[in-house]
């Protein structure tokens, strides 16, 4: 389970704002702010979708070991922008038949 100073520095690493976390996550924003100043600690369930929304949004949690707690991107700050523009580009969804394959 993250905490609250992971979740912080998860948002700034993705350049992800609170309220579009809270678009992610369903989350409302008070709930957000109040565990990244750790004044509160939401129900696990909560937690659990912060760091799902993150993840999906190029975050990766570090568990405490010799280094201690951490996060750090999955990928690079081009290969984020890259999915972005991607995932951006809308279209029709289909099957994609690529001969030879």
């Amino acid at each position: 389970m993250i905490t609250g100073s992971q979740c912080r520095a998860a948002r700034a690493l993705a350049e992800i704002s609170r309220q579009l976390l809270v678009t992610l996550s369903g989350i409302d924003e008070d709930t957000i702010a109040r565990f990244e100043r750790k004044l509160e600690t939401p129900a696990q369930e909560v937690i659990s979708t912060l760091q799902s929304s993150l993840e999906a949004a190029g975050a990766l949690f570090l568990d405490e070991g010799e280094r201690g707690l951490g996060v750090q991107l999955k990928f690079t700050r081009s290969e984020a922008r890259r999915l972005s523009v991607l995932e951006s580009e809308g279209g029709l969804v289909a099957n994609d038949e690529v001969p030879g394959v």
